[in-house]
């Protein structure tokens, strides 16, 4: 992706979670050389990885394949171990209209999928079979706001606003907005984007940048880079 394509990803994300009332924290809105010049206080944003996560998951397709993230806490993966501390995640996020974040899975991390405004959240889902690949055959059970549903393998769930879906470890999900963008929030144990996703074929989980201008903001992706 290109920076400038970032950037104007990243204002009109911006908006559109102010028009639905999602405000965020002040650090969202630090420039790359106040998060430089603030880096020996910022442990916490840099190494649990908070803040803006755009990606087109390496296929060049923002708008049919990609996804707008951010994330404003985030616990550490030796907590979870110990059981005990910091043990969860809160994300944003944005998926437009018939743009679809493709399928996957998570080995640790249990999520609460919801639909906080806009049009209607769609998700396809299956469960995993005993060797950890899709299983095609199997139905698939989901929690939705404390009622059990369960679908064919490969069923479509819709999320109207204020619905939600929990997903364990293990169940395979693709997603995208029907009728119109959604604003989705997320609820989670401890996420971790380097290690705990495992997509159905091969596609990176954090985009390359081209740097045609500078950038309005720092991705979590350009922390290494830029931060170091």
């Amino acid at each position: 992706m290109k920076r400038s394509e970032v950037n104007h990803i990243l204002r009109n994300g911006d908006a559109f979670m102010r028009e639905h009332g999602q405000i965020l924290p002040p650090f969202a809105y630090w420039t790359p050389d106040e998060m430089r010049a603030r880096r020996g206080e910022i442990a916490g944003i840099v190494e649990r990885r908070l803040g803006w996560d755009i990606t087109d998951y390496g296929r060049g397709d923002f708008a049919r394949r990609g996804l707008f993230l951010f994330t404003a806490r985030n616990g550490d993966a030796e907590d979870l171990r110990k059981g005990r501390g910091m043990l969860y995640a809160e994300k944003i996020m944005i998926s437009r209209k018939d743009q679809v974040a493709p399928m996957h899975r998570h080995n640790v991390k249990a999520e609460d999928i919801i639909n906080r405004g806009g049009g209607v959240l769609a998700l396809k889902l299956y469960a995993s079979g005993p060797d950890g690949l899709i299983d095609r055959g199997e139905d698939v059970s989901v929690p939705t706001d404390g009622v059990m549903r369960t679908l064919p393998a490969g069923g479509i769930l819709r999320l109207s606003p204020g619905e939600s879906v929990t997903l364990l470890p293990g169940v395979w999900h693709a997603f995208w907005g029907e009728e119109a963008d959604v604003l989705i929030g997320e609820v989670s144990t401890v996420n971790d984007d380097l290690t705990d996703n495992v997509f159905s074929e091969p596609i990176a989980r954090f985009s390359e940048i081209e740097e045609d201008e500078p950038p309005l903001r720092l991705l979590v992706s350009d922390y290494d880079t830029w931060l170091a």
